[in-house]
């Protein structure tokens, strides 16, 4: 990845022997290895066994869970934040799980329609809930920094699964609390 960081400074007109950018192309590998550290994570891995029995059957929220993803188009990021519901059906999930589902997915090259599936259909699965609601709400650089330069456009995706697809109080009451 160092040489192809060179091989870029070099085709945007720049010398990566310069003082300044000698060290960059290390440095952009690293930060791109970072960047991209969800492709070296497995969902049993972040979990980690962190499910527990639990007779609750009401919606479960984490609201604001920032991330930072790349668009898989233009690799340039997209930065918002993330909520997440799910109706326990005899199993909740450790908190900080939640979170760290959320960052596996978005540490990849993505689309954020994507991105919001992966994380419902994960929780879904992890836990065996009667359903799950996820909302990703992101500032696109790909559309502030080139194209159409608009710096206030948010991009709001959603993904309702089981009982927040069928019932429509349950939907309501997770977009109200999200709100």
């Amino acid at each position: 990845m160092k040489d192809a960081f060179t091989t870029i400074i070099r085709a945007v007109g720049e010398d990566p022997d310069r003082e300044g950018l000698v060290d960059t192309p290390k440095r952009a590998a690293k930060a791109f290895e970072y960047l991209t550290c969800g492709y070296r994570q497995t969902l049993d891995e972040v979990v980690n066994g962190a499910l527990f029995d639990s007779d609750n059957s009401e919606m479960v929220l984490v609201k604001d869970i920032e991330l930072y993803s790349m668009c898989e188009h233009h690799l340039l990021p997209f930065i918002g934040k993330c909520h997440v519901a799910y109706i326990p059906s005899g199993k909740v999930i450790g908190l900080s799980k939640i979170a760290r589902i959320v960052d596996m997915y978005a540490r990849r090259l993505q689309i954020q329609e994507n991105l919001t599936k992966q994380i419902a259909d994960s929780i879904m699965e992890i836990t065996g809930a009667a359903g799950v609601g996820v909302v990703v709400e992101a500032k696109h650089m790909c559309m502030m920094m080139r194209g159409v330069e608009k710096q206030n456009g948010v991009m709001k995706t959603s993904m309702m699964l089981g009982q927040f697809r069928s019932n429509l109080a349950t939907r309501s009451e997770f977009l109200s609390l999200i709100n």
